[in-house]
């Protein structure tokens, strides 16, 4: 079966590397002989406790987490850390800074504006977000809560290659599409939140990682379930965590450290990103939509000479294999999401493919 597997470009959900999904079906249905899946299991279960706190453990080691910070295995998705985060920081001042640089930080920035004054720090809205305003761009609020940003964006295409300086305000990021493909120096962070179905395990899943003195300054109207400091004191098992999801994250941060751990992980995707973005850059036909020095390794966005022949490519490329290259409908076009899991021999037949199509159209 596992020969049959197309090369799956998605934005997310997103694929998972095949020797995860492989251990993962050799388990699905009596996990290290407990005689029941991960499934089934209570999340309050010795078993499921121990996998619980591996792959906290895990991630810390791998994300380099230092002491003062609690990781959290939340549910609601990145779009409910869009809520969670001003309800639970914006308190200190009543406002904030927020980047607006592609669709998830607009929205974001709009449900912020519930909770208190926000400020747009920096907006790449002008040139319909194909580019990361720099350092100096930026119009920071010295009385601002916090700084928000999402790292990269899958829509547009982009990535921040640098980490804002905010003075002493707190660093606030979206991590959902980036995380885990290199280093991150979370001591500069206040809070990092990622949901899962781009680089860490199946939806469902949202991790958090969050500097300690930052949670119980809630607003009084926060909802139980959307407050940090319940979330920290019941270390995320307030109530059912995603366990299936937990014990998958688990099995793709073994996989990763096989890679060479983040480290490891950075220079393979770097490599798959140059090489696509070299195919695009010298062929005729194509040219992508991000400007350089802004450009994401994770999702590369391109075009043809026109919507026919978009149309045509992705159509010949499903045929040949490769599937979900059809850019978002805000933008249109061609996008390839090269996620960790992505093979660099899924990069280097679609480059072939590109070519071929250059040539031939």
């Amino acid at each position: 079966m596992a020969n049959q597997r197309v090369y799956n470009f998605s934005a997310g959900p997103s694929m998972l590397p095949l020797k995860v999904l492989e251990r993962a079906g050799a388990e699905i249905t009596n996990y290290q002989g407990s005689g029941m899946s991960v499934m089934e299991m209570s999340h309050r279960s010795k078993v499921f406790d121990q996998i619980f706190q591996d792959t906290q453990a895990k991630f810390r080691r791998l994300m380099n987490v230092p002491e003062g910070y609690k990781v959290l295995f939340l549910q609601g998705g990145a779009s409910g850390q869009f809520s969670m985060i001003p309800l639970n920081l914006i308190g200190k001042t009543g406002k904030a800074d927020y980047a607006v640089t592609g669709n998830f930080s607009n929205i974001a920035y709009k449900e912020a504006k519930k909770y208190g004054t926000i400020n747009v720090a920096a907006s790449s809205e002008d040139k319909n977000h194909t580019y990361i305003p720099a350092q100096d761009q930026l119009k920071l609020d010295p009385e601002a809560s916090y700084f928000y940003y999402c790292a990269n964006n899958t829509i547009y295409g982009t990535e921040w290659q640098y980490v804002p300086e905010t003075g002493g305000v707190p660093l606030v990021c979206d991590m959902s599409s980036d995380i885990l493909s290199r280093p991150v120096d979370v001591s500069k962070y206040g809070i990092i939140m990622a949901g899962a179905q781009k680089n860490m395990a199946p939806a469902g899943l949202t991790v958090v990682i969050i500097k300690e003195e930052l949670a119980g300054h809630e607003l009084p109207y926060t909802p139980l379930m959307m407050n940090y400091k319940t979330m920290i004191d019941k270390d995320s098992m307030y109530n059912t965590p995603p366990c299936w999801c937990i014990y998958m994250l688990g099995l793709v941060l073994d996989w990763l450290d096989e890679q060479g751990g983040i480290p490891g992980m950075e220079a393979i995707k770097h490599n798959k990103a140059q090489m696509l973005y070299d195919t695009l850059d010298s062929a005729r036909l194509f040219t992508c939509a991000a400007e350089k020095g802004s450009r994401s390794d994770m999702n590369v966005t391109f075009r043809s000479a026109g919507e026919e022949l978009d149309a045509k490519f992705v159509k010949e490329a499903t045929a040949a294999g490769f599937t979900n290259l059809k850019g978002h409908r805000n933008v249109g076009g061609m996008r390839a999401s090269i996620y960790n899991a992505m093979p660099v021999e899924g990069v280097e037949k679609l480059c072939d493919f590109i070519r071929d199509f250059d040539k031939n159209n």
